[in-house]
């Protein structure tokens, strides 16, 4: 009994006592991992698609008015451009993963597995093109952000945070809410990226 077994784990082939998942002829993988896989994913959507929700809203209702010399001016988000990208940038990116999170909760109630090279190349591609879309948005909003706290006086661009405490205070959230969407995002394209090449890696081995 003892070398069957062995021969038949040396064969890559579950001994009958371990539940697991099959992916084509070859792949396989253990229902507990797949399990975690599925939540995460799941979870990682979700907060996702919150934290770009939080950071949207923050800057799009962020506003200060102040009074200079009888003229009053108000500071909003759509008088810089990086903010204005920020707010388009997560609402895409909420928009996609509310999406993508339902597709992750059908899939768990369901017990469906995604076993379609297609698909699977799908998702990847759509989560990479994600991640570096909110990291890049995010990137150009920090460095506006650090203009508007501390100026450049290379080119003579003066700081108006101590002008508009409340409204950068604001925008520093948000952009916060959005370092942390574009975290999520980096980890969502590390789990589609092992739901994809498990695809392969396991037919590879047994030839």
């Amino acid at each position: 009994m003892s070398q069957g077994g062995g021969a038949a784990a040396g064969n890559g082939v579950s001994p009958g006592n371990v539940p697991v998942c099959y992916y084509g002829q070859a792949g396989r993988v253990p229902a507990a991992l797949e399990r975690r896989v599925r939540a995460a994913e799941l979870f990682l959507r979700c907060a996702a698609c919150g934290l770009a929700v939080l950071a949207a809203a923050l800057l799009g209702a962020d506003r200060q008015t102040r009074v200079f010399f009888s003229v009053e001016k108000e500071a909003r988000y759509t008088d810089m451009q990086s903010l204005a990208f920020l707010v388009i940038a997560n609402g895409m990116a909420a928009c996609y993963s509310l999406l993508q999170g339902a597709r992750c909760l059908v899939s768990i109630l369901t017990g469906g597995v995604l076993i379609s090279r297609p698909m699977a190349w799908a998702i990847f591609s759509c989560d990479q093109v994600m991640a570096y879309f909110t990291i890049s948005a995010v990137a150009v909003a920090m460095e506006a952000a650090m203009i508007g706290k501390y100026g450049n006086t290379q080119f003579q661009w003066m700081k108006t945070c101590h002008l508009y405490k409340r409204f950068c205070a604001q925008a520093g959230g948000a952009v916060a809410c959005a370092v942390a969407a574009s975290l999520n995002m980096v980890g969502i394209s590390l789990v589609s990226a092992f739901n994809l090449f498990r695809l392969y890696g396991s037919g590879k081995g047994r030839k």
